[in-house]
């Protein structure tokens, strides 16, 4: 299939987008309304799962199922492609691997969505599938150490995720425009605030390997649990939780906004390049 026939491809990204920015909004907002009763953040399926319950939320719950879905696809035709012209150095090898993973965690989460709109939700829920799913692998031959290597790109995937932000790396994927432009600090603030969740849950699939404990590893919930253990723990959940808020606004421009280098015109400007010629 070529580059040119792939335009279709650029919808399909920015549907999984939205769908990625409502999944960030409800953990986020149920998250902090959690604890501001008292509470405790929420975990995805968790977030979801209360989606379930609310009045309108199957017909938003449906339509995050077709954008996880769209977003798998999506990072699929990306990694087989490159759409977005990453190269076939060693980084870029790396980075279309990254969009492989990524691509199958969010499809997993519409599998949660499938569970809670079609089947009740009996067997969702992120804190107890994932040790599960750990425990079957760690019974296979190498297992501790697939674990391990898995742990290894969660984290880098993590750091990767910061480091965008830190550095503004993530202004070269987006259309020039007065959001953009304008919402600089928003959107810097929760790609780190993601990358940190994201690095959390790596350190947590890292102790699982190291301790042969797959009650060790988890998702969102449990590193939610972990950074709340630490000095300050319950101002930096909040904090977290916050910037993911931001993380998902960072999805909805993404969304409107964002370049795909292979199959977008060559008079289409970053704003990354305009920002570097003032």
């Amino acid at each position: 299939m070529t580059e040119s026939k792939l335009g279709w491809a650029v919808p399909l990204m920015r549907a999984g987008y939205i769908g990625k920015g409502l999944v960030y909004l409800a953990v986020a907002g149920i998250s902090l309304y959690s604890i501001w009763r008292g509470g405790d953040a929420q975990d995805t399926s968790s977030a979801l799962g209360w989606l379930d319950t609310t009045w309108g939320g199957g017909s938003l719950l449906f339509v995050i199922l077709l954008g996880m879905v769209a977003y798998a696809l999506w990072r699929m035709l990306d990694a087989a492609f490159d759409l977005e012209d990453y190269g076939r150095d060693a980084k870029g090898i790396v980075a279309r691997i990254g969009m492989l993973v990524t691509g199958a965690i969010h499809l997993g989460i519409g599998l949660t969505v499938f569970s809670l709109l079609f089947r009740g939700g009996d067997d969702s829920g992120e804190g107890s599938s994932i040790p599960g799913h750990v425990s079957t692998v760690m019974q296979w031959p190498g297992g501790r150490w697939l674990i391990g290597a898995a742990a290894l790109l969660i984290i880098a995937a993590g750091v990767h995720y910061m480091r965008q932000g830190w550095t503004n790396e993530y202004r070269q994927h987006l259309r020039a425009n007065p959001v953009t432009a304008g919402w600089n600090p928003i959107l810097k603030a929760g790609l780190i605030a993601h990358g940190t969740v994201v690095a959390v849950v790596g350190l947590l699939f890292g102790f699982a390997a190291w301790q042969a404990n797959p009650q060790e590893a988890g998702g969102t919930g449990e590193a939610f649990s972990w950074l709340s253990d630490q000095v300050y723990g319950q101002i930096l959940v909040t904090g977290v939780c916050v910037g993911l808020l931001g993380f998902a606004l960072f999805c909805f421009v993404n969304a409107a906004y964002r370049i795909v280098p292979k199959v977008s015109g060559p008079d289409v400007q970053t704003l990354a390049a305009k920002l570097m010629r003032r």
